[in-house]
């Protein structure tokens, strides 16, 4: 996989971004990160006590018209080195971190890949956690294999036309599918270390929109029904409209829709599953995209402390 003839995700743009030419992302080939820091937010054997090192890469493969980074997906942030990159996991390792936490990363995994074995060579141990869409190409997630411990998986439609309308995407639902299989054949059941941490699994998050449980409890069952207890489902109630929205995304999840989908979990016979109780709509769950923790701290040496004498 590299960042010509750009493949990396199902938009398959084919632009040579190695020469500078744009594709839907409109990402260079060097990484761009918005923030990088420890995040409390994600699920419980993600987060822990101590934090997720999270990344958040500029730019999107998949444009959702409800995005709640859109101020990052359409491109505000930091363009790094990928030897950078490898800093800031050992950085987030550093500060105890339990895991390097890359949040929407697909149009930057050649260089995430070069970077962890650069962090990894340099004595990186923690595990490392891939947050996707999961709009990407078999051939890229199986490019993976052996850099990533973890998939923290979104499968946001289970219908074309939903996947067309909100996100011009209207093969997401296959894409979707056929990647996702190709993660739980990377990594594999759910592990977890002796501190009840995940070190090894798949995660696949279902986003209930407003007016779509119907959808929410299809996407559900398929998950469910293909691979039973080999994945944890994240059921999440957190959406929250930004901007100005068509209805019905204009408004919040009622409990009621949630409390349906949560019903039809247990109807099912879903046992690994988390699911998020009252006080979780809100921007508490979006970060401040200010660049913390993406360029190096001054020194002495880089930031021109240096006294002239003489």
């Amino acid at each position: 996989m590299s960042y010509e003839k750009c493949t990396l995700c199902a938009r398959n743009c084919k632009v040579n971004r190695a020469a500078g030419e744009i594709g839907f992302c409109r990402m260079p080939s060097d990484p761009v990160i918005a923030r990088a820091a420890i995040h409390m937010w994600e699920e419980p054997p993600i987060s822990g006590e101590r934090g997720s090192g999270t990344v958040f890469f500029s730019g999107c493969s998949l444009g959702c018209i409800y995005c709640q980074n859109r101020e990052i997906s359409t491109g505000r942030g930091e363009r790094v080195s990928e030897g950078r990159l490898a800093d800031i996991m050992l950085e987030l390792e550093a500060m105890d971190a339990h895991n390097i936490n890359l949040v929407t990363p697909t149009h930057f995994v050649p260089s995430i890949r070069r970077a962890v074995a650069t962090a990894k060579e340099r004595g990186l141990r923690i595990p490392i956690v891939y947050n996707t869409s999961s709009y990407d190409t078999v051939e890229t997630v199986r490019s993976l294999a052996g850099t990533v411990d973890i998939f923290l998986a979104d499968f946001k439609y289970a219908r074309a036309e939903s996947a067309y309308r909100y996100s011009a995407a209207s093969d997401y639902p296959e894409v979707a599918k056929r990647a996702i299989a190709e993660m739980v054949s990377l990594v594999g059941e759910p592990k977890f270390d002796t501190g009840g941490m995940m070190t090894h699994g798949v995660i696949v998050r279902l986003l209930l929109l407003p007016s779509h449980l119907i959808e929410a409890k299809l996407a559900l069952k398929y998950i469910y029904k293909t691979y039973g207890d080999r994945v944890y489902i994240s059921l999440m109630n957190q959406y929250t409209p930004t901007g100005k929205l068509p209805a019905p995304l204009d408004r919040a999840v009622r409990e009621d829709e949630y409390r349906s989908l949560v019903s039809f979990a247990e109807e099912l016979g879903v046992r690994r599953a988390f699911i998020q109780e009252g006080g979780t709509v809100g921007e508490s769950f979006i970060p401040e995209f200010d660049g913390t923790g993406v360029l190096p701290k001054p020194t002495e040496a880089n930031g021109f402390r240096a006294e002239i004498v003489g």
